[in-house]
């Protein structure tokens, strides 16, 4: 069987290089990236919905001018998706470079001087417009997981058998934990804001595709969404691509740690469409249990013990990566990830989480403009060609 294909989409912050505090430049960054790779008139920040701004330069505005998102190809061997995930971030790089600015891998605004501003597109400032303050506060960063299922039923499939094993991603992903100059005591803070959309978090089971619509066309009925791209759960069927999105990971600064949640979230979709074809049935979870798991992820990262999936109890990080390997292993094994995904775990305890990372830069210089600058050095490194 052929290895299903994965691609990342991230999105980074764009913070003014001196001061650290957030830059309202994509626009800008877009406009010299564009002209860079030849495009037309790319003067006009108001462009409508569908303008060709992803292809071929796979970066895109996102929710407020402080921020730009990433797209990579979708891969199906980690090395590619590593050179990949590099090659959309330099391509951030240099356009924000361009416009004066930096973009940084991190899941939320570490200063909190800068007012947000939303991109004057009419998507984004409906969006602003119709939910207040959630809207105004949602400089959220993350990292999004495509994997290629081409069956819509299978595809619901996937989305009813991984939702007990999302909240392991986002322990492993966390990298939020300081937010506008506060220590929020959340490794990541991101999805505690992003928490506030009313399509957000784990969602009940759908039971096939019939069941996913009838969802769906409740949730725009009711203005919870405006569209289908306001569908915010931890995880759904992309709108534009057969594929799986899970949404739950903040942004990772490591290039290693983005890959290793891709291993992993490949990992989890391909055993849960072998449950679905071989009719094994979902995992019973009450979604208020999940949410209590979720909680444990955003709050602690991998610093502190987590649900686990298999017993339901409180286990340390080691024991629920177990669980979630075994689970996993032989779709792992086929697609020849399983050494990677074990290598890159242990070098992200050896080397420490993001947030953890983030804390330790604080706390040995008391300045959290050393945090971004930490941040903004590492997410270059991350590109920058030897």
């Amino acid at each position: 069987m052929a290895v299903r294909k994965v691609g990342v989409e991230e999105e980074l912050l764009l913070v003014d290089p001196a001061t650290g505090e957030l830059a309202q430049v994509s626009h800008r960054a877009l406009t010299a990236h564009r002209a860079a790779a030849g495009g037309g008139d790319v003067d006009d920040p108001t462009g409508q919905p569908g303008d060709a701004v992803k292809r071929p330069s796979d970066i895109e505005q996102e929710l407020f001018l402080q921020q730009i998102e990433t797209a990579s190809a979708p891969c199906a061997d980690l090395d590619e998706l590593t050179d990949e995930v590099r090659r959309c971030r330099r391509s951030a790089g240099e356009a924000a470079r361009a416009a004066g600015a930096a973009a940084v891998a991190v899941g939320g605004p570490v200063l909190g001087q800068t007012e947000l501003t939303a991109t004057p597109k009419p998507r984004y400032q409906r969006i602003v417009s119709s939910f207040g303050e959630v809207g105004r506060q949602a400089a959220a960063c993350g990292m999004h997981l495509h994997v290629e299922v081409d069956d819509d039923d299978q595809r619901v499939g996937v989305l009813d058998r991984i939702r007990p094993w999302l909240p392991f991603l986002l322990a492993v992903s966390a990298n939020s934990p300081f937010w506008r100059g506060t220590d929020t005591g959340y490794a990541s803070w991101r999805s505690q804001v992003w928490g506030r959309w009313p399509t957000v978090g784990p969602a009940e089971p759908y039971g096939d595709r019939a069941g996913y619509e009838d969802v769906v066309a409740s949730l725009l009925a009711s203005g919870a969404a405006i569209d289908r791209g306001m569908l915010y759960f931890d995880a759904r069927l992309a709108a534009a691509y057969p594929t799986v999105e899970i949404r739950i990971a903040d942004v990772c600064t490591e290039v290693d740690d983005t890959v290793l949640v891709a291993a992993l979230g490949r990992g989890l979709v391909e055993t849960a469409a072998r449950e679905w074809s071989a009719g094994v049935p979902p995992a019973s979870w009450r979604t208020d249990l999940l949410r209590v798991a979720h909680w444990r992820a955003a709050q602690f990262g991998l610093s502190s013990g987590l649900i686990d999936p298999v017993s339901r109890e409180l286990l340390q990080v080691r024991e629920v990566f177990g669980s979630f390997v075994a689970h996993t292993r032989d779709a792992l094994d086929e697609a020849g990830d399983t050494d990677a995904v074990h290598e890159l775990f242990e070098r992200l305890l050896a080397r420490g989480a993001g947030a953890s990372r983030q804390r330790a830069v604080a706390e040995a210089t008391g300045e959290l403009q050393a945090v971004v600058a930490d941040l903004r050095e590492r997410t270059e490194g991350s590109w920058a060609v030897a």
